[in-house]
C-alpha cells in the first residue's frame, strides 16, 4: 500500500520479471556458450530454487523419487471421489496423446512437446529396462485434467501408455502443460512391469514406480505469457517455485527436472532418465 498507484506497481513487476529472465538467460549462455538456445538448463523459478536443482538428465542413474499420483490419475484407483480408468480405454496404448480415444474426439491444443523417458535399473549398472509399460498424463494448457476437470470431463486426451524399447525408452507426443495454482509445471507417470498388468482393469495401481517430471523454468519462461492459450499460467507461475512446490519441494528435484530443448515455434523435447531400484 503506497501513494504511487497501480501503474507504478505494474512497471516494477515487469522490471523484476525482465531482470529475472535476463539473469536466467545469462546463466544459460555462460554455461553453454553459443548453443544456449538449443540446450536449456534446468533452473528454478526463483533464487530459492538455485540450491534445489541441477542440470537434469546428467547420465547418472540415481533412483527417481516416488511421488503421489495426485488427484487426477484415472488409473483405476479412487481419486477425487471417483474411480476412473483411462488404462482400460481402447486405443490408450499410443505415442501421440494429444487427441482423445474411444467415443471422445477432442484434441488438446498447445505448444508441441515430445517427452522421452529412459528407464534404467539403478541397482544393476544403469541397465536399460525394456518391456516396461509407462502410463503418462498431465494437464491441458489451461491447467485442467481430462476426465476430471470442468470442460474436460468428456475427454481423455493427454493420457497414454507406451512400452519401453530395448534402450529403455518411451516417447510421447503431447503439448506443453499449463501451470495451475499451487503446483510447479509437471507431468505425471507410472511405470508398470508389463503392458498386460497396466491394462488389466482387475488390477489397480500395481505399478513399480509413480513419480513426476518437472519442467525447467527457462522453457516455462519462454511459453507462459507468450504462446497462445497459456494466459492462465502467468499468475500461477509467478507465485510458485520448485522449492515451494508441495511435491518437488519435499525432495531434491535434481533427478526430476527434465532437460528441455527447442522453441515455441519449433516445439520442445523433454528428456528424463528414470532410475528405478529393481
Amino acid at each position: 500500500m503506497h501513494e504511487h498507484g497501480l501503474r507504478h506497481d505494474m512497471n516494477a513487476l515487469m522490471q523484476r520479471t525482465l531482470d529475472r529472465r535476463r539473469g536466467l538467460r545469462w546463466l544459460g549462455g555462460a554455461a553453454l556458450g553459443a548453443v544456449a538456445p538449443l540446450s536449456l538448463l534446468a533452473c528454478g523459478g526463483s533464487t530459492d530454487d538455485e540450491d534445489a536443482t541441477v542440470s537434469a538428465d546428467s547420465g547418472s542413474c540415481s533412483v527417481v523419487p516416488t511421488e503421489t499420483a495426485g488427484p487426477y490419475p484415472a488409473d483405476g484407483s479412487v481419486a477425487s471421489g471417483q474411480r476412473l480408468n483411462a488404462l482400460a480405454l481402447s486405443g490408450i496404448v499410443r505415442s501421440d496423446i494429444r487427441t482423445s480415444v474411444g467415443s471422445a474426439s477432442g484434441t488438446a491444443l498447445g505448444v508441441p512437446l515430445t517427452v522421452v523417458l529412459t528407464l534404467v535399473n539403478a541397482g544393476s549398472a544403469c541397465e536399460a529396462l525394456a518391456g516396461r509399460a509407462v502410463y503418462l498424463w498431465h494437464c491441458t494448457r489451461d491447467g485442467g485434467y481430462s476426465m476430471y476437470s470442468g470442460g474436460h470431463t468428456q475427454e481423455n486426451y493427454l493420457r497414454g501408455i507406451q512400452v519401453s524399447d530395448s534402450h529403455g525408452q518411451v516417447s510421447f507426443t503431447t503439448i506443453f502443460p499449463g501451470c495451475y495454482s499451487g503446483r510447479w509445471p509437471h507431468i505425471h507417470f507410472e511405470v508398470y512391469q508389463s503392458l498386460e498388468i497396466a491394462t488389466d482393469a482387475s488390477i489397480v495401481s500395481d505399478y513399480g514406480k509413480v513419480s513426476q517430471l518437472a519442467l525447467p523454468a527457462i522453457a516455462c519462461d519462454q511459453i507462459y505469457g507468450v504462446a497462445a492459450g497459456y494466459s492462465a499460467s502467468v499468475a500461477n507461475y509467478a507465485n510458485i517455485s520448485l522449492a515451494s512446490d508441495n511435491v518437488f519441494g519435499n525432495d531434491s528435484a535434481a533427478h526430476q527436472v527434465a532437460t528441455v530443448t527447442g522453441s515455441v515455434d519449433a516445439g520442445y523435447i523433454a528428456r528424463l532418465t528414470v532410475g528405478m531400484a529393481i
